[in-house]
């Protein structure tokens, strides 16, 4: 690969690319080579950061369960083991355990790399790096990229980072349910978890069994990087039925799935209900309340009114209502705390959540940790964990269509032509127009679109990279989203350069 084009393996604040082939029309990109270079430059720029020599540094690698990601992990750690370094090789792990690498006393690494590509096919893979600040943003991927050059290879140790991550998950579980059930806090609980042959198999032996709990019906927990069961993303419909088919089937407490490296994880309540994309948001929101009063709550521009409402009426917290991309709600929790703003959870409707009190990591694991407490707190009292979002209404409708815009030239003028004009229409027919960080924002009142109409909102945005629009509609039913659909429709029509095909 020339060096040039490596940049196209940019993906935001991750490097991302094709690391195997077997997916046609889809050539290598990401080979041994370059991830030995990627190595070399990333020990390079942490010395020029920290002033340390190379040879003092020691590096953390970990990688998830695909196919190419030993290989991977041992170009890159030859890569960094060239410059001096001492490189740590963690194996199987997660990617919010790879952080902690830079945090453990036990570890202290001065940074660390993870070997993933998330929720992406098999074929494909990636690195996301960490220092004890958080995470690469992308100018520094950028920069990365751009300095890569050919370097020698050499050798690496290893060290079971995964255990040490378990152990201190399982001291907070103990800590936060209580001293007098300390040893097995969780005993009497059953939680069925769904690794889908990703890295989060190691939650239900290593964290919870140990604990107690009964985790009988878990399920694709041992890694395989072909994924034969279903993708491991809780995104993912046939995912999500899974888990909830497994929760009901085995009569688990809860339900937990996780995505490949383990930052992402949506849960499953008893009756089978999945808790995901706001519901999750709801829940975890709902369990740092009540040490958060009046706290701000930052997401993704995707979350719906029903949550606005959950979070501002119900427990009395602040909706900060942000811009995609997990980075963009990571760094904006980050701003607020430094304003003084008590902001303690951001959260996308990917699964994507990080807490202050957790380094701002986006750690799925994390996430479960705290429902898993609030889980044995609510049994002891005789309640079920449901009953922290009984307020949060689950009736809606959704959709997300993507429009193709058929300018390729200037794709984001365009994109900017279409939002001013779609405002201008909307303010005309009288529609509601919410403040938003980015894109669109629409409220449709009850009564606005029919007498039949109980209400719902859409939100129009412009893809940063691809000549893309991006439209996400909720009603309450089904005939509400349908006639949202048509109101769209209607404001749309008069961009003949914008394919609305698919609505």
């Amino acid at each position: 690969m020339k060096k040039k084009s490596l940049l196209k393996l940019q993906n935001g604040s991750d490097i991302r690319g094709v690391a195997m082939s077997g997916v046609k029309g889809e050539d290598v990109t990401l080979t041994g080579d370059v991830a030995q270079r990627i190595g070399v430059v990333f020990a390079s720029m942490i010395a020029e950061r920290t002033g340390m020599k190379a040879s003092d540094l020691k590096i953390a690698v970990g990688r998830d369960s695909r196919l190419s990601g030993e290989q991977l992990l041992i170009s890159f750690s030859s890569g960094v083991a060239t410059t001096g370094a001492k490189v740590i090789d963690c194996g199987l792990t997660s990617t919010p355990a790879m952080f902690m690498a830079t945090v453990y006393d036990k570890t202290a690494c001065d940074a660390s790399c993870m070997v993933t590509a998330s929720h992406l096919p098999f074929n494909r893979n990636g690195f996301k790096f960490f220092t004890k600040e958080g995470g690469f943003e992308k100018a520094d991927i950028t920069e990365l990229l751009t300095r890569v050059q050919d370097m020698p290879a050499a050798t690496s140790a290893r060290f079971d980072l995964t255990s040490l991550y378990a152990a201190h998950l399982s001291e907070i579980i103990k800590a936060g349910v209580g001293a007098e059930v300390y040893e097995h806090p969780l005993e009497g609980l059953k939680i069925l978890v769904d690794a889908g042959n990703g890295n989060g198999g190691f939650f239900a032996y290593k964290v919870l069994a140990p604990l107690g709990a009964d985790i009988t019906g878990s399920q694709f927990l041992d890694p395989d990087g072909s994924f034969p069961n279903h993708v491991p993303n809780p995104e993912d419909n046939k995912a999500m039925r899974a888990v909830c088919d497994a929760t009901l089937a085995h009569e688990a407490d809860l339900g937990l799935i996780f995505d490949t490296d383990v930052d992402r994880m949506s849960a499953v309540f008893a009756d089978g209900t999945p808790v995901s994309r706001d519901a999750c948001i709801a829940l975890v929101a709902a369990i740092l309340a009540p040490d958060h009063p009046g706290a701000t709550i930052v997401t993704d521009s995707v979350t719906s009114d029903r949550l606005t409402a959950f979070l501002e009426d119900s427990l009395r917290l602040k909706h900060d209502c942000f811009k995609r991309g997990y980075k963009n709600v990571i760094n904006r929790c980050i701003e607020l705390n430094e304003q003084g703003i008590d902001c303690p959870l951001a959260m996308e409707t990917s699964g994507h959540g990080c807490l202050k009190e957790n380094h701002y990591l986006d750690d799925g694991a994390y996430l479960a940790v705290k429902i898993v407490i609030a889980l044995a707190l609510a049994k002891r009292e005789g309640k079920d964990l449901a009953d922290l979002i009984k307020d949060f209404s689950m009736r809606f409708s959704a959709r997300e269509v993507r429009l193709h815009i058929l300018e390729k030239n200037d794709f984001a003028s365009y994109g900017e032509e279409v939002l001013g004009a779609f405002r201008e229409q909307a303010k005309a027919n009288g529609y509601d127009l919410q403040d938003s960080h980015e894109g669109i924002r629409v409220r449709f009142a009850k009564g606005s679109l029919s007498d039949s109409f109980e209400g719902g909102w859409l939100i129009l945005r412009s893809s940063l990279h691809d000549p893309v629009m991006v439209l996400n509609m909720e009603g309450h039913t089904d005939a509400d989203l349908f006639q949202i659909t048509l109101a769209a429709k209607k404001m749309l029509t008069s961009f003949w350069k914008l394919d609305i095909s698919s609505l």
